[in-house]
């Protein structure tokens, strides 16, 4: 043997301490995440405004492209 065994209410005590670490953790893990995605909407959001975009990523319509998208090519 290496020394005395922890008493019962030791190892509890530590079991608690631990689950109580884990939870603390994983607050501070979901916080983090959600000021990540937070940082990444509003990026986003800069990111369009500057290029003046409004709706979505600067799609085009094959159909209104006056002549210049893909169905305009073959005279549609």
């Amino acid at each position: 043997m290496c020394g005395p065994r922890p008493r019962r209410q030791e190892r509890q005590a530590a079991a608690e301490q631990q689950v109580e670490a884990d939870i603390a953790k994983r607050e501070e893990v979901e916080k983090l995440a959600e000021q990540k995605r937070e940082d990444i909407s509003q990026a986003l959001e800069a990111r369009t405004q500057r290029r003046g975009m409004r709706g979505g990523a600067g799609r085009r319509s094959l159909f209104r492209a006056g002549g210049a998208g893909f169905l305009g090519r073959f005279n549609y």
